[in-house]
């Protein structure tokens, strides 16, 4: 869906025009008279962007695979090994679960707990510049968050954070206060300093098994999912190109 709004700044940063300015729509800065609404802040961007609902999003991706012959297992697995002797080429997109899975050290949680509430008068989002403060209206409801807390693995609601998030929405839009909780929700997004986007040759069981990994993104996933996957189908055909030479060795 077309999303338009605010990003909002308590500083005015170095870099006022930022390098996706161009690939949004109708970006320019907010003027005196709209930034009136937010007197914590001194600098503002607005612009239309894309929002994406991945509740709606993720199922229709997996119809797509299914439908291009797909097949979907669900398992648990604690080693590749357990793969090497059904596949020819493992895809790794574990994201967190790489840390055990493959050994990746690199790979940290960023926790994020969000609300979604009814608030159908809300039309435009508000984004704090430092991303923990949102307000993202959806379709069926309105998005008020959040929370980027590193190396933190819980996965409960946390109360406290609750009326954190409350209190810190309400001051970017007092409306707030009217509006009813429908739901409570936390995530963890698989961080690391920079996404691992590579392949590898794995000794498993004997063979030398490719590996293409896929993982790290942290919370700009969606973002980031169609261009490192063609990264990364771009690997599996290098890999599939490569094989028979090697059986000919």
């Amino acid at each position: 869906m077309l999303s338009s709004g605010w990003q909002i700044f308590k500083e005015v940063p170095a870099n006022k025009k930022p390098f996706w300015s161009e690939s949004v729509i109708g970006f320019r800065f907010m003027t005196d008279r709209e930034l009136k609404r937010f007197p914590d802040h001194k600098f503002g961007q607005a612009f239309t962007t894309i929002k994406c609902e991945c509740s709606s999003y993720l199922p229709w991706l997996e119809k797509r695979f299914r439908r291009a012959g797909g097949l979907v297992e669900q398992r648990k697995i604690s080693s590749l090994e357990e793969l090497s002797n059904s596949y020819d080429i493992i895809v790794n997109c574990s994201g967190l679960g790489a840390k055990a899975l493959v050994g990746d050290d690199k790979v940290y949680p960023v926790r994020g707990q969000v609300l979604k509430v009814e608030a159908p008068w809300l039309q435009h989002f508000i984004r704090d510049s430092d991303g923990k403060t949102y307000i993202y209206p959806g379709i069926h409801s309105v998005t008020v968050g959040g929370t980027r807390q590193e190396d933190d693995w819980r996965l409960q609601v946390d109360e406290g954070d609750t009326e954190s998030i409350l209190m810190r929405g309400g001051r970017l839009e007092p409306s707030l206060s009217k509006a009813k909780v429908l739901s409570k929700w936390v995530g963890l997004r698989p961080s690391r300093r920079n996404p691992r986007v590579e392949r590898e040759l794995v000794e498993l069981q004997g063979r030398r098994v490719p590996v293409v990994h896929n993982y790290g993104h942290g919370g700009w996933g969606v973002t980031l999912a169609w261009g490192t996957g063609l990264d990364a189908l771009g690997l599996v055909r290098q890999c599939l190109h490569e094989m028979p030479l090697q059986a000919k060795l």
